[in-house]
Parts: structure tokens; sequence; C-alpha cells
């Protein structure tokens, strides 16, 4: 009974507004009629923060169950995960450890009035130290694990620096700096691996070269790293510029949390001029400029599954690639309602969840609902 009050509880808090009603319009299209439904946009309060640290700070620290992504080289490399990712121990892999991290960073800095904020500052302070890095910083330079994490994790760490070097605060500035010989390895293996990169990879989970690239680029912007942002620009616009017709219609497939066109879309709004990118849109996905375009919901049929409770990540992963879009350009506008209704069907979900979503799904949900309400 409780799980179902906060699933309730939840729902309404982010999806209330001074119009609670799902609305209908009617747009003619071909002497024919289609309603369309219009979803309220989602608020981010601190009572949905003060829900949404729950998830990471249950996880981080969570050792167990847990899924190795290396190569192991001997029997000594059988040993506990947290002897070797120290840091990144919790939330079932390395990954996921780490967005776990950038939530709870994230949601410390919109809302330091937090009721956990403290607790959160604390668990920061103590487990991203300078010897820690050093640990974590030991594991990846070991020849064998050269291509761990590659690019996924890669991304999340790098977005974890980023969001560290914007956070105007003592405790941020101490936690970039220790994290930053792991960071520097991360920039490093980027700048080793995209040359050598001959094709992109199209999938819809964690090796998608284009969501690799996106928040790469982010994290070089930030930081002004003129040479990791180049390189990213020549490798995008080598992988994605000559791409059209991107069939959107197959997706998704059953494990996706990412959309492939849609990451596309993601790099090539940063990479390409504003002109550029409107032209570019018009051949690769020119049904998205039509207002009544309309996307379905990435449905899920078990969210005990851990594949398949991927679509609740497909879901805000599409959410804000939508908002992104509609904000920089008003061409664009109509899609923030389909990131509303993605929002709307997954984020009721994630409260109260099993373990094998609740890991991970609160930073995806936390990243969308910022692409629409960051400035």
């Amino acid at each position: 009974m409780v799980k179902y009050y906060l699933l309730f509880s939840v729902a309404f808090l982010f999806f209330s507004c001074n119009n609670n009603q799902i609305e209908t319009s009617k747009t003619p299209i071909n002497n024919e009629e289609l309603a369309i439904k219009t979803f309220a946009e989602p608020t981010f309060t601190l009572a949905a923060a003060n829900k949404l640290i729950e998830l990471p700070l249950h996880c981080v620290g969570t050792a167990y169950p847990y899924k190795p992504g290396e190569t192991l080289e001997s029997k000594a490399d059988l040993v506990e995960p947290a002897s070797v990712h120290p840091i990144f121990y919790g939330c079932f892999d390395w990954h996921s450890a780490v967005h776990g991290y950038w939530s709870m960073v994230t949601l410390v800095q919109q809302f330091p009035d937090m009721e956990k904020a403290e607790a959160v500052r604390q668990i920061l302070k103590e487990k991203i130290t300078a010897e820690n890095v050093a640990i974590e910083v030991a594991y990846f330079e070991k020849p064998i694990n050269k291509s761990f994490e590659r690019t996924y994790g890669w991304a999340w760490l790098l977005k974890l620096s980023e969001t560290l070097h914007n956070w105007d605060d003592p405790l941020a500035k101490e936690l970039e700096q220790n994290l930053k010989p792991l960071t520097d390895i991360i920039v490093f293996r980027y700048k080793e691996f995209l040359p050598k990169l001959n094709y992109p990879i199209r999938v819809g989970e964690h090796t998608n070269t284009a969501f690799g690239l996106t928040f790469a680029y982010d994290y070089a912007n930030a930081v002004n790293d003129i040479e990791l942002k180049q390189l990213i620009n020549e490798r995008a616009r080598d992988f994605y510029f000559t791409d059209v017709n991107c069939p959107i219609d197959w997706e998704p497939s059953g494990y996706d949390f990412l959309s492939p066109c849609l990451e596309e879309i993601d790099i090539m709004r940063r990479v390409l001029s504003s002109e550029e990118f409107l032209t570019w849109m018009d051949t690769f996905l020119p049904q998205l400029a039509a207002k009544n375009y309309h996307l379905n919901v990435g449905e899920v049929s078990d969210r005990t599954d851990g594949k398949l409770v991927h679509l609740d990540g497909l879901n805000f992963s599409r959410a804000w690639v939508f908002y992104g879009l509609a904000k920089e350009f008003p061409k664009y506008n109509h899609l923030k309602n389909t990131a509303n209704e993605h929002l709307a069907y997954s984020y009721p979900n994630l409260v109260g969840d099993s373990y094998e979503g609740g890991h991970w799904l609160g930073s995806f949900a936390i990243y969308a609902l910022n692409a629409l309400h960051e400035k």
C-alpha cells in the first residue's frame, strides 16, 4: 500500500499544473481530424528532489548485486569490486554508480535545501578522495582494461566532472580536483580511440557512439578542451553528416534505452551551425517538423526485468532530445508535448520500483527534467 501511495504522490508532484487534465485539440490532416492529446509540462520541485535523492543514496553504497564488466587477466583479478572501485562499486555496475554520483551532485547543487543535502555532501566528501581516485586510476591504467566502459561509462564520468566544474561551491572544486586524474585518463582514451573508429556504433544501448560523443562534447565545451571538442566535431560530421531518412519507425528495439536516430540529432545539434543543422534535419528526419508528429512511448511489460525496463530509460532519453531540440529551434516546439508524454508514462514508476530500474533510471529522469527546465 505504501508503494502505491508513493507512486501516486510522485506522479502528482511532477505532472500537476493549472490544468492537470489531458486536453485534446483537433488538427485537420488530409481532410481527416486527428485528436492530439496535450500532456502537462512536468515541474521539478524540492519535494520531487527529496524523493529522487533516495534512489542514488540507496544504490551507491549497495555492493551487491553487482555486474562486473571487466576482462580477467588472471585469478588475481577475482577480487571484491570495492577493492578496485572504491568509489564506483555500487548501483549494480560501474557506469550506474558513476551516474548515481552525478545524480547526487546535480540534486544537491540545484536543491541545496534538500532534507538529505548534508548526508549527500558527506558521502561525496568521504568517497571522492584523492586516495580512492588513485585506485580507480590504477585499474584503468592496466592495458587489459583499455576498453573498460567504452564509451558509456566514459561519457558519464565526464558528465560528472563537468557538473562539478560548473558548480560554484568549495566542495565541488575539491571533488573536481580529486577526480581529475581519472577524468584525464578518460579524456586521453577518447582522443586515442575516436580517430581509430571507422564506423559509428548505431545501437540503442551502452556503446552508442552518438551518446558518447554528446556528453564528451559538453565536457570539452565546459572546460574549454579545444582539442577534444574539435575531434568530436570532426568525427560527428564524418559519421553522421550524410545520413538521410533515419528509420525511426524501426525503433525501439526490445532492450533500447537510447534512440539511435534521436541521439544523432543530439550530437549534430551541438556540432553544426543552426543553418547547417536545420538543413540536415530536413533530410535526416523531415517528419519531425510536422505539427502532428507523434512517437509512441516505449512500453514496459515487466519492470523487474533488468533489460525490459530499459524502455523506461528510452522514454527519458527521447524526452531530453526533444526538449533540447524544441528549446533551441521554435520549428520543433511541438515536440515538447511528445516529450511530456514520454515522461508522464515512465516517471511515476520510479519511486518504489525494483532495484532493476531504481539503480539507474533516476539519473535519466533528472537529466530529462533538466533538459526542460535549465536555461
